[in-house]
């Protein structure tokens, strides 16, 4: 060998030991190195943390609380925590193995092997990519909501003449929240990992905040007999007379607050030893969200003053937000003002504004990676990246013009957020279900582990997980008022029927003839590539 070639196989082997782990294990896949590598950990956990976040149930405690009373809320929110971690271990062993961008829908498709790969990976992707849409709707409605409270509370009152934002109002403030997190995703991710290292202490300090102070201030708080043990229906206002159902609708709450961890899988090609990094993150956000939430919605419940005022049309708040009202008569029955309420929603709406951002990051991803495998129409638009920030432009404002369309419906409809976090639920959580019942199925040895390995704990981790995913996906299409009505039914059923028909019947007439899941856009030959 000659000292020219000597010294280019020496520089071939010290890039390689200097390859980051992820890249390795992306290259191994069949991708190369597109998005910049330059997350890490902290930034990670910090994005998939504000993915979570800690007040996202806000706007559904009131229905919760009412369905079955605070017991089956506060209990519901332990036994949804115990499955969710069957989850989550699950999809964080999946993504040590899988460190890459498409995450679920790629993992769907290695892991059903080459035979229902493609449409594994196909009904992965769909689910999951009308999920993380939705998901950004929900947290504008959530947004627009506690706005829409904060200038009512800020300008008098419902009792003292406060503005009250009508439809119209409340649907721009939606659409400007969606504009604005489309905005900021147009720059560079450090742009967005900056923004979230300011939401997680945002969260975790603003969270500290409203849990210890709102008992510290309100004079009255119910006795711990009332929180723990206090079962009521609600037939009357509700429609539902079955107690078992009731608790079902109850427990959606918890439902729909303990998923949106997998968003750290989404960025694991921008993020620095993915393989360990990514699974770490994903455990993390679901421990810490965990008690978070439990924690604030015990703080929530121990400060109701009345409950049957709660949702008086004629009380300060227009009984529109539950968590308002139980704030504003803890500060307004000390200090005789809503000043402290007006902050703490402040510290509510901030942690939804932060959610929204980094569900719209993890969107444009999940669309980018399938763009990038040609499964969505006019695939060259949307998986382009941009020359200077390297980032998805094209895919960030697709999801956010999608999102804006899906909010039109807020000018008619009273269940509009009911039916955006079915859709968001179903299509998001569902999107796990298939990876997960593709690894309970798999042949061991075609498994490639990496570093976070279940070993033989896999099977029934797996199993509990992607039965538990059933179940939740199944109690988001149950409607949630009786009787059924225009105005207060739930059409996330009819959108997912529309929509998933719609999906299955591209696949049967035409796309099964040409997807064929991910796409290889590099060649490893002799560990080369």
């Amino acid at each position: 060998m000659s000292s020219r070639e000597e010294h280019d196989h020496l520089g071939v082997s010290q890039q390689a030991l200097e390859m980051d782990s992820g890249e390795k294990r992306l290259n191994e896949l069949g991708y190369k190195q597109e998005l910049r590598r330059e997350m890490t950990l902290f930034k990670t956990l910090a994005i998939t943390f504000s993915s979570m976040a800690v007040f996202t149930g806000t706007p559904l405690y009131g229905p919760s609380l009412r369905y079955a009373g605070p017991a089956s809320l506060i209990w519901g929110w332990v036994v949804v925590t115990f499955f969710t971690w069957f989850v989550g271990l699950a999809l964080a062993e999946i993504c040590s193995s899988f460190p890459t961008t498409g995450s679920l829908y790629f993992w769907a498709a290695h892991l059903a092997g080459p035979r229902w790969g493609p449409f594994a990976s196909w009904c992965c992707a769909w689910l999951e990519t009308i999920g993380l849409i939705s998901g950004i709707g929900a947290q504008a409605y959530s947004g627009a909501q506690a706005l829409q409270m904060i200038i009512l509370l800020s300008t008098g009152t419902n009792k003292g003449g406060g503005y009250f934002a009508s439809r119209s109002v409340f649907l721009a403030m939606y659409m400007t929240l969606t504009l604005i997190w489309a905005i900021l995703n147009s720059f560079a991710l450090q742009v967005i990992a900056f923004l979230d290292i300011i939401s997680i202490w945002w969260q975790v300090i603003g969270g500290l905040v409203v849990i210890i102070m709102l008992p510290l201030v309100a004079q009255q708080t119910q006795p711990a007999s009332y929180v723990f043990t206090h079962f009521d229906t609600s037939p009357e206002a509700t429609g539902i007379r079955s107690k078992p159902y009731a608790v079902i609708l109850s427990v959606l709450l918890s439902n729909y607050c303990l998923y949106g961890y997998d968003t750290a899988a989404h960025l694991t090609e921008e993020t620095k030893g993915s393989d360990r990094t990514g699974p770490i993150a994903i455990l993390s956000s679901i421990g810490i969200i965990s008690a978070f939430g439990w924690a604030y919605n015990l703080a929530l419940t121990f400060c109701i003053r009345d409950p049957n005022y709660l949702y008086d049309v004629n009380n300060e708040t227009a009984g529109a937000l539950v968590p308002a009202q139980i704030i504003y008569d803890a500060f307004h029955g000390r200090y005789q003002n809503s000043t402290g309420a007006v902050v703490f929603l402040c510290i509510i709406w901030g942690s939804f504004f932060f959610c929204g951002l980094s569900v719209t990051t993890s969107a444009a991803r999940v669309v980018y990676a399938l763009s990038r495998d040609k499964g969505i129409p006019f695939s060259p638009i949307w998986r382009r990246v941009h020359p200077k920030q390297k980032v998805p432009r094209n895919a960030v404002w697709l999801c956010a013009a999608i999102c804006m369309i899906l909010g039109l419906p807020i000018l008619k409809l009273d269940v509009v957020f009911t039916a955006i976090i079915s859709i968001s639920t179903i299509g998001w959580v569902g999107g796990y279900a298939v990876p997960i019942f593709a690894r309970l199925v798999m042949a061991e040895e075609n498994f490639k582990p990496g570093p976070f390995y279940l070993g033989k704990a896999r099977r029934p981790i797996c199993l509990v997980a992607f039965l538990w995913i059933c179940y939740t996906c199944s109690a988001f299409l149950l409607p949630t008022l009786y009787p059924l009505q225009w105005r207060t039914f739930n059409y996330a059923p009819i959108a997912l029927v529309v929509a998933l028909t719609a999906i299955m019947l591209w696949w049967v007439l035409d796309a099964r003839k040409w997807f064929k899941g991910p796409v290889r856009n590099i060649d490893i030959q002799n560990g080369v590539i």
